[in-house]
Parts: C-alpha cells; structure tokens; sequence
C-alpha cells in the first residue's frame, strides 16, 4: 500500500496528475477538490494515497486531505455500486463538510445534484454512510475533547456504535446515563447505556 507520495508536481489536471517521486513520474487520479487545492507546476507537493490493484490495472487516487481520503474509501469500502470513479465524482461534485451534512441530516435530495449520481443512488448512499458517518463525527469531537467527562463520554458513544448500535441511540443512551451520574467511568457508562438500550 502507499500511503503518499512527496515529491515534484509535473503535471495537473482537473482528473489526473503527474508526479515525480525519485525520478519515478506517478499517474494519480484525484478529485475537483484536491486539484482546486493543488499549486501550479512545477511544485513540490504531498498527496495521501490509496492503491487500488486489479487484474488489468494498478491506479493511484490521490487526496489532498485525510477528510477526502475517508470519504473516498466509505464510499468505495461500504456502498454498493460504488467504485472508484464513481467516489471521485462525487467527491468533485461537493465538499467533504457538505457531504457530511447531508448524510448526516438524511438529505438524500441534496446528493442526487451531483452529477452521476440519480435519486436511488442518493437514497442508498445515505442509507448506508449515516451510521459511519456518526463514527466519524463521534472521532472528530473525540480528537476536541479536553476534559476527562468529555473523552469518558465520546469512548462510551463510539464503543456503542462499535458494537452496531446507531449513532443516535448511541448520543441518547449516553447523555441519559451521564446527566443522571457524571462522575461515571467510561466502562461503566457503556454498561448503563446498553441496558438501556
């Protein structure tokens, strides 16, 4: 797997790009949002990476962000009917904040605007990103948390969800057992929420 390439951007194009990496020139396809954020060449660059290897091709998509790179591998890993160009169209056709507000708030209408992508695909990928799109949520506010209740609270939720329990019900359980006792440890949230739940 390469996880990035460092190195120099020879070309860019709205799809695709060049870059050289120890004299070796690497083909990547990448979204509108990365190449919006791209320097004009030649200029030194970094790229995440994710390789993706079949029997008749080995293609690098690249991504400027590791919000992109997350969005573009639930896309391909989780909903079905969706390969990688399909995932580059929609990365191109919205931001990565956007996205995640319309999967969050059920906004199937909103992602049937992107080119590509029809009403039924819309419906299938909220369907099946909400919930993963909550862990995300849930790791993002983790990564912020700066008080001990805050971190207790945000390991009880994503255990929750680990465990396949929706996001929402997650949030619920967890606030309902903490405003009854705050001081709770995170083991012992997880455990008052389940019976809950």
């Amino acid at each position: 797997m390469i996880a990035f390439l460092k190195g120099q951007l020879i070309e860019s194009y709205p799809t695709h790009l060049i870059m050289e990496v120890n004299g070796i020139g690497y083909l990547v396809q990448v979204p509108m949002t990365t190449f919006e954020k791209l320097p004009l060449p030649p200029a030194e660059v970094k790229l995440l990476t994710i390789l993706q290897v079949r029997e008749d091709a080995h293609t690098l998509f690249g991504f400027a962000t590791a919000e992109e790179k997350d969005l573009f591998k639930l896309l391909v890993d989780y909903v079905d009917g969706i390969g990688p160009k399909m995932a580059l169209s929609v990365l191109s056709g919205m931001p990565v904040a956007l996205f995640r507000q319309a999967i969050l708030n059920s906004d199937s209408v909103a992602l049937s605007r992107i080119k590509g992508v029809g009403k039924k695909t819309a419906e299938r990928i909220v369907l099946e990103l909400r919930d993963r799109m909550g862990v995300s949520e849930v790791w993002q506010t983790q990564k912020q948390a700066t008080t001990p209740v805050e971190r207790n609270r945000n390991d009880a939720i994503m255990a929750l969800i680990t465990l396949g329990y929706k996001q929402i019900d997650s949030q619920k359980a967890v606030t309902t057992v903490q405003s009854e006792n705050p001081a709770l440890s995170t083991e012992e949230m997880i455990r008052a929420a389940l019976k809950l739940l």
